[in-house]
């Protein structure tokens, strides 16, 4: 399995708010941080907002924080929702289109695959992932 960038982007941003949740964090900061895109970053933490995941807050002192506890937040729940439309094969999207699809082996077996990834991920949650409260300078 693949993951997009948007989701790897959300899991850091997410760890990172895990490792100090009282706090609020500027995109500018985790993106720089990580040394990551701070537009896509604003996208994913507008997506995360919106279900619940995190709470953002304008001005000064302002930021994402995480909108529940991390031990609340499911892994697999998260990258359901940031891989929202993404499938893994074309096959898999509403609109792909296959010839073989009435004879294909392959597509039952990677929906498998992708529910036992998924499997796996919801008996993990953010805390169990969390980082450090410090991170070391040359993250």
């Amino acid at each position: 399995m693949r993951l997009t960038s948007f989701t790897d982007f959300g899991l850091r941003a997410l760890m990172r708010m895990a490792s100090a949740p009282e706090r609020a964090f500027s995109t500018a900061e985790i993106a720089d941080e990580f040394g990551i895109s701070r537009h896509h970053l604003n996208k994913v933490i507008q997506r995360l907002a919106r279900h619940g995941f995190v709470t953002t807050r304008r001005g000064s002192g302002g930021g994402a924080m995480l909108g529940q506890p991390a031990h609340e937040i499911v892994l697999g729940d998260l990258v359901r929702l940031l891989e929202q439309d993404q499938a893994i094969v074309e096959c898999f999207s509403p609109d792909g289109a296959c010839c073989i699809t009435p004879v294909c082996g392959l597509k039952g077996k990677l929906h498998a695959a992708e529910a036992a990834f998924l499997a796996e991920l919801d008996r993990s949650t953010l805390a169990d992932i969390a980082l450090p409260a410090t991170l070391p300078a040359t993250v």
